[in-house]
């Protein structure tokens, strides 16, 4: 295996007609190779424009480095690969590849958001915007199904599951909640099945209070169904 005194593995045998040597010690590399693909999807959808679409910002123009949608998909792409935590921005920030993603070149591009930007952007969002971003991603989930099965549905199962994350500490917007028996977040996983078929992912609010999260679910129910039924063909 390559280390930091062996640069270079060389793989051979009977299933390569000659040696073949991947070398680690190049300039300017990356291993998040797979996120070029997730852009591709990204531009197809249009989806992180439309996230972007929904955030106001406060900030002044003048002073403005880097734009929402460039902070979006930062942050978006950065989870697809992997990169949970704002933190990770520090070892990423000249990145070729998470710059390539968004638009820069990956050499002499301008570096990526710093971790105290991004935790800045993240805090920013409010109420009104999270229910404006997760119904984008509803929308996105239906859109896309409506179109692949041209209207071949009958019927639509919503399933909508409360999952504990406990919290440790002063964690923000955490609550206890006596079912779990512990201070966490509950956020709700909503899956889509249509006919027969797997069940397909959408976001759903959290809450701390199943109560709290099972009402405000309702809306996705009418939402799945109802929006559905509006489209071509459905």
């Amino acid at each position: 295996m390559a280390t930091d005194c062996i640069p270079q593995v060389t793989f051979q045998g009977d299933g390569f007609a000659k040696p073949v040597v991947a070398r680690f010690d190049l300039p300017d590399a990356s291993s998040d190779g797979g996120l070029v693909l997730i852009k591709a999807v990204d531009t197809q959808l249009g989806l992180t424009e439309r996230l972007a679409a929904c955030l106001d910002d406060a900030r002044e123009p003048g002073k403005v480095l880097h734009e929402t949608i460039e902070l979006v998909q930062q942050r978006i792409f950065g989870l697809c690969g992997g990169y949970a935590d704002c933190n990770d921005a520090a070892r990423l920030v000249h990145d070729p590849i998470h710059k390539l993603v968004l638009g820069r070149d990956p050499l002499t591009g301008l570096g990526l958001a710093s971790q105290p930007t991004l935790s800045r952007f993240e805090n920013a969002v409010g109420h009104r915007e999270l229910h404006a971003l997760t119904h984008v991603l509803a929308d996105t989930v239906i859109a896309q199904q409506r179109r692949r099965l041209k209207g071949r549905v009958t019927r639509i199962t919503i399933d909508l599951d409360p999952t504990d994350d406990p919290t440790h500490g002063q964690q923000e917007f955490t609550f206890f909640n006596g079912h779990y028996d512990t201070w966490c977040y509950l956020p709700i996983v909503a899956t889509l099945t249509f006919n027969d078929e797997a069940e397909q992912s959408l976001p759903a609010p959290s809450c701390s209070h199943s109560w709290s999260a099972s009402r405000s679910s309702t809306s996705w129910r009418w939402r799945a169904t109802h929006g559905w039924r509006s489209g071509p063909g459905g």
